[in-house]
Order: C-alpha cells, then structure tokens, then sequence
C-alpha cells in the first residue's frame, strides 16, 4: 500500500532523493506534525537529515531505524523547538554532526550554514537558501539529486495554511524579499514543507503566500483607518482575523507587530 500524508513514523517516498518521517506532534500550530526530510541518492550509503524534529524518543528512533545510524549530516531550517528538540537524541543514537545558523545547535564538527554555500553529500547538492522573516535564522535548501529537483522550505513556506512571522522590526521585509528570492528558483521543483503536504510544483505554492501576505498587509492599512494610527496590534488582529480561531490570535498578533513595523517604516 502506498503511504499518504499523514503517515506518523514511517517512512514515505515523495521524490527518488527525498523521503520523509512525519513526527507525530500535530497542533493548530505545527498543523499534522512536523516533517523530518530524509535525503540520499539512489544506492548511496548515507543520508543527509533536515530537522530532528521534536524532543520525541519515538521520533529519534524512527530516524535512526530508517538510516541505520548512517547520517553524514544533519541540517537544521530553524530554531523552533519542534525542528531542534531532537538534535541531542539523534546525535546520542547516530553520532551524526549538526549544522545550524545558530551556534547553539551545532554539535560535531558542524560549522554555522551560510547563505549560498553548496552541500554535497549523501550523493545530493544542497544548496543553501537564506530566507528570514519566520525566524532571522531561517533557512531554505535546493535540493539537486540524479533524478530530480525540490525546494526544502522550512517554516517559511507550509504546505497548507500561512506561516507566521516574527514581530521584530524587518521580519515582514525580509519575509516579502524571501518568498520572491524562493519564486525566482522555484520553477520545475518540487515543494518540501517542514509541515503540511508536499506539492510537485513549488511555483505557484509561493506566489499564493506571497499575493496573501500582501493581501494582509493591505488589510492592516485598511484597519488603521478605522481604528486610527495607533491602533494596538491586538485590535487590529480582532478586525482582520476575526474569521480565525481566537486560540492563533496570539501568533497572529505576533505577524500583525512585524506588519505595523513594515507599514511604519514603509508606508
């Protein structure tokens, strides 16, 4: 029988390098569970993991069990604990090295990623994308196997709802300047998700959250003329997301402060 998502804890081919473990960890914010991918070129002997996932024994041991402890590599989108949580368990099961952009995740010999530099490992190129506006870390991977092409994205884009953003100031900036750096590599590649489904064509997945991100913004305008200038981001959530869940108010607010910080600052 041919595995769909979701499918907790086994493992599911979706393109001939790329397969992945779902850890079994779903919320209204990490929607069915966070994706672990798993990498490797056909009849390689290693393999290359993006995002441990949870602090989840289960998980780390499913991720061990599908590679056989074989990991030249483990790479890491983001900070969030529900993609880092894992690292320590599954370097203590595999001795596998971590790469972060954070220092604080890395374990081995694994040094900070860097925006642009290539990857070849496990028969595969990766190449490294830097895409803040989830997070400042945050970072996207090409991926370039024998056989195929895909788009690894991290939060940055899902594969179904939005993504939310960091309130700081710059974070939607970065966020606009990243969904279209992603948009001008996108074409003909498949779209991996840290959460949600995969779709076999990244392209119009992005365009979507970008046209939606800008939809909301103009949203944001539109209820600082009712509300006024000074409008509390609170407020402004009650108005604009008053279709959503009250209990993602929160993590909305956190968008609509980063969306006041671009206004503000943009216009």
């Amino acid at each position: 029988m041919t595995l769909t998502h979701p499918a907790y804890e086994q493992l599911r081919a979706v393109t001939p390098s790329a397969s992945v473990l779902l850890a079994d960890n779903p919320s209204q914010m990490t929607l069915q569970g966070t994706n672990t991918w798993i990498l490797r070129a056909p009849g390689s002997s290693e393999y290359v993991v993006i995002d441990p996932g949870p602090k989840d024994r289960k998980h780390s041991a499913a991720i061990a069990r599908e590679t056989g402890g074989k990991i030249a590599l483990t790479l890491i989108t983001h900070q969030h604990a529900d993609h880092t949580g894992g690292i320590d368990r599954l370097v203590a099961l595999t001795g596998t090295p971590v790469r972060a952009v954070k220092s604080e995740f890395l374990r081995g010999d694994g040094t900070a990623l860097v925006g642009g530099e290539v990857i070849e490992a496990a028969g595969i190129r990766l190449t490294v994308l830097a895409t803040p506006g989830h997070t400042e870390d945050s970072v996207s991977f090409l991926l370039d196997g024998p056989d195929d092409a895909a788009l690894l994205t991290g939060d940055t884009v899902l594969g179904s709802g939005t993504t939310v953003l960091e309130s700081r100031d710059g974070a939607l900036a970065d966020y606009l300047a990243s969904l279209n750096n992603l948009i001008a590599v996108a074409p003909g590649r498949v779209l991996l998700p840290a959460h949600g489904p995969e779709h076999r064509d990244a392209e119009p997945v992005i365009r979507y959250y970008l046209a939606h991100r800008e939809e909301r913004l103009q949203q944001v305008r539109d209820a600082l003329v009712k509300l006024g200038p000074n409008a509390k981001a609170l407020q402004i959530v009650a108005m604009v997301y008053a279709d959503v869940d009250k209990r993602l108010w929160p993590a909305a607010r956190s968008s609509v402060q980063a969306q006041l910080a671009y206004i503000r600052s943009h216009g």
